[in-house]
């Protein structure tokens, strides 16, 4: 599988492709935390292409024969570096989000970083782990992609 997986800094062109990721239902309910205008095409090219030229945002788009499955991103709140990722369903299972966060982190530096999962969204908390993540805590606010507050826990990694 790694042969074929792989990864360039994400630009403009690759966020259509991105957005129509974020549609899946059955993904956004495992996200949780979405904007509320998570359909809104427009509003999502201009926010991603502020943050493309965002000095403090690393996003990388991943690729897997020609075809983009995914992307990863470092980016920064309050000069806290924390990581998020979003694979094409079709692709869950089969270790890429976890290949895909150990690239960011060989390629990004910057300690501690945070990443933060759904209390249920199984599949995410161990993709933090298995790149050395810890649990560190959780925190509660409203969801909606479930019209619902809800807990997430948050990792982090010191090294």
């Amino acid at each position: 599988m790694t042969d074929t997986i792989q990864f360039r800094r994400t630009n403009v062109e690759d966020l259509e492709t991105l957005f129509a990721f974020q549609l899946d239902e059955q993904g956004g309910f495992l996200a949780a935390f979405m904007p509320n205008n998570h359909d809104d095409k427009q509003a999502y090219i201009n926010k991603f292409t502020l943050l493309l030229n965002n000095p403090t945002v690393t996003m990388f788009t991943i690729w897997q024969d020609s075809a983009i499955i995914g992307s990863v991103s470092k980016f920064e709140i309050n000069s806290e570096a924390e990581v998020t990722y979003w694979i094409d369903r079709q692709h869950w299972g089969k270790g890429i989000a976890t290949l895909a966060l150990q690239y960011l982190l060989d390629h990004e530096k910057m300690r501690p970083i945070t990443g933060r999962v759904a209390f249920d969204n199984m599949g995410s908390q161990k993709v933090l782990e298995r790149c050395g993540f810890l649990r560190i805590g959780s925190d509660s606010g409203f969801a909606s992609a479930r019209g619902a507050e809800i807990e997430e826990f948050i990792y982090r990694l010191d090294s």
